[in-house]
């Protein structure tokens, strides 16, 4: 693996331990195993890494999530494989949990700023597959962003809060039972 990269997993273990606010470049370098100066080497401070691994894991979501996707399926099976991939990213959701919580009690500026890129980005992204599933005639006509956002804040729920109040996470099979017998049933034409 490479520094860049060991430099990443460093982060995002720290980032998704201890928030964006607590984490230091000092904690990412130790857990790195690199000094301090490696990191600036790679990026120009905590902002500038703290970007690189939210858009990092967003795009590889995506990735994964367009490796399963087929065309010839349809809109709900399509839905039910890329639920499943994306439960796969669980433990990386640990760091978007995080920072959510970090938010709402401390309402670091850049923090806020990023979730809000990370949320719209995420949505946008799911109201295009929406929209082509209405153009198909796959799903009725709706609110294309109410439904993705829906979508995004649901799958959030389970896969991630879920777990803070209760013993343990939902079991991957439940979130989908849940998923096909509300949301997507209520899509159907």
């Amino acid at each position: 693996m490479d520094r860049r990269q060991e430099i990443l997993n460093a982060a995002t273990k720290s980032f998704s331990l201890f928030g964006f606010k607590a984490t230091t470049m000092d904690q990412v370098a130790k857990i790195a195993n690199v000094g301090k100066g490696t990191i600036y080497t790679f990026f120009d401070n905590k902002e500038d890494l703290f970007h690189a691994i939210v858009f990092t894991m967003i795009n590889q979501m995506k990735a994964e999530k367009d490796a399963v996707i087929n065309e010839n399926k349809s809109f709900q099976e399509n839905a039910h494989f890329v639920l499943m991939k994306m439960l796969e990213f669980r433990e990386s959701h640990a760091l978007l949990s995080k920072l959510i919580a970090e938010e709402k009690e401390m309402q670091t500026p850049v923090v806020q700023a990023v979730l809000v890129k990370v949320e719209r980005e995420i949505v946008h992204y799911i109201a295009e597959h929406i929209e082509r599933a209405i153009e198909k005639k796959e799903i009725r006509p709706v609110d294309v962003q109410l439904i993705a956002y829906l979508l995004f804040k649901a799958y959030m729920a389970f896969a991630v809060e879920w777990q803070v109040t209760h013993e343990k996470p939902l079991p991957e099979e439940k979130i989908i039972e849940v998923f096909q017998d509300t949301i997507f049933k209520s899509l159907n034409v």
